[in-house]
């Protein structure tokens, strides 16, 4: 009777389920391909086998138990009448482990890969997540999948290149998972610390106040936790680098959780900051002007934002530049706000 073991490459030699190491213990003979990696595990544990060519297998499969390791990766032939043991599987994440090994390979042996840097491949950290939502967007499940794989090139190939510095600030893609690890880990106490939360919101509360207490953190070690321009913000973090929509928006939002008046999104100049400003303050657009309150249904409001793009392109501005400017000026009004009530 021949068994087939199959093997993960991925999971370090030796670490067989107990099946599979029966299996090779009561074998009458165990075959193995050339330069196999379960070959140190067989001599640590006794295990006497004869190396041969995968072609003189069935030939070989003969005269009581035997067991075959194929090389371990792809899946292997099983002849007939023969049976399948899978000696070891991968965990969730396991091919993340080949990502890692392709991009080493790829940067010392393609000349392309091996010549650029973190600035090169700046451009691609912005393409990349556009081409995946716009997959999303069109319903192409598969398309949405490769797409996010490009993504995720664009982490390991920037780990890569950082883990080769030697100035002190090298860093590598255990850095990566371990840091975001240790962030979901901490601000996540209902699920990991033992708190317990009524809901959602709770949840939301909570992640706030942590982010809140990490920048107070962060601010100390700087030393700058006194006041002044590099004071802890409520903005702090918000990426300027993303598209202008989605930045007022995450300006907007962030303000808003944690308490900014509404009244700074007017944008007016100075809203007065000696006098008592309260949060909730309802903000007055100009469509409020007329009969009535403002329809806000979604298509209402792209319709209003398409109209003002053609008001600037017919003023000749670009509204992607007017909204980032704007942005400037809403970020440093919520500064100054903060800085008036802390003082």
């Amino acid at each position: 009777m021949l068994t087939v073991l199959a093997t993960s490459p991925r999971v370090a030699p030796g670490l067989l389920s107990w099946p599979a190491w029966q299996a090779l213990r009561s074998a009458s003979s165990v075959l193995v391909s050339a330069g196999h990696p379960q070959l140190p595990a067989l001599d640590d544990a006794g295990i006497g086998y004869q190396v041969v060519d995968d072609a003189d297998v069935e030939s070989l499969a003969v005269g009581g138990a035997v067991v075959w390791l194929p090389e371990p990766g792809a899946e292997p032939p099983v002849p007939a009448g023969a049976q399948l043991l899978r000696g070891s599987a991968d965990l969730p994440g396991a091919r993340f482990l080949d990502l890692v090994a392709t991009m080493d390979r790829l940067r010392v042996e393609c000349p392309w890969d091996a010549r650029q840097t973190h600035a090169s491949l700046a451009p691609h950290l912005l393409e990349e997540p556009y081409e995946a939502l716009e997959a999303l967007e069109s319903g192409d499940e598969q398309a949405f999948c490769e797409e996010l794989g490009d993504v995720l090139l664009q982490v390991v190939f920037h780990a890569r290149i950082a883990a080769e510095r030697d100035d002190g600030t090298a860093f590598t893609v255990d850095d990566i998972a371990d840091g975001i690890v240790a962030k979901l880990v901490r601000r996540h106490p209902h699920v990991f610390a033992g708190v317990t939360v009524s809901g959602a919101e709770d949840v939301k509360r909570n992640w706030d106040e942590i982010k809140r207490e990490e920048k107070r953190a962060l601010a100390e070690r700087r030393g700058d936790a006194t006041g002044g321009p590099a004071a802890p913000s409520a903005l702090d973090g918000v990426p300027f680098g993303q598209p202008a929509l989605a930045l007022a928006a995450q300006l907007q939002r962030r303000a808003a959780r944690a308490g900014v008046p509404d009244q700074l999104t007017r944008l007016d100049g100075d809203v007065g900051f000696d006098e008592p400003v309260t949060s909730g303050t309802q903000v007055t657009s100009a469509a409020e002007t007329g009969s009535g309150a403002p329809d806000t249904s979604s298509a209402d409001i792209g319709r209003e934002l398409f109209r003002l793009v053609a008001k600037a392109r017919v003023a000749g501005r670009d509204p992607e530049m007017e909204l980032r400017a704007a942005a400037r000026q809403y970020l440093d009004l919520v500064r100054r706000w903060e800085r008036s009530a802390r003082a």
